[in-house]
């Protein structure tokens, strides 16, 4: 899963924005960001993306697919494309 898609690092990233990001600003993840470093809003993102996945799957083989598809998604990527979204925004 190592190939460009649509723009994006890999498949794993792209879906994971659109499905679960997109559309969303920083202090939705942590309300005390008030301009987040890239570094710091990927981690954030990471772990509330990886919290959901577990609080809304079963314990079995479907959650650990699941996390093993969240750990290729470049988080940084992300948080970065998070970042510039709101900058032109505003």
């Amino acid at each position: 899963m190592s190939e460009k898609y649509n723009g994006w690092t890999n498949y794993a990233t792209w879906r994971v924005n659109l499905e679960m990001i997109d559309g969303s600003y920083w202090c939705e993840f942590d309300p005390d960001f008030e301009k987040p470093e890239p570094y710091e809003l990927a981690s954030t993102l990471k772990d509330w993306a990886e919290e959901l996945i577990i609080h809304s799957t079963p314990k079995g083989l479907a959650l650990d697919y699941a996390l093993a598809f969240m750990s290729d998604v470049n988080w940084h990527e992300i948080a970065a494309h998070m970042i510039e979204d709101y900058a032109e925004q505003n």
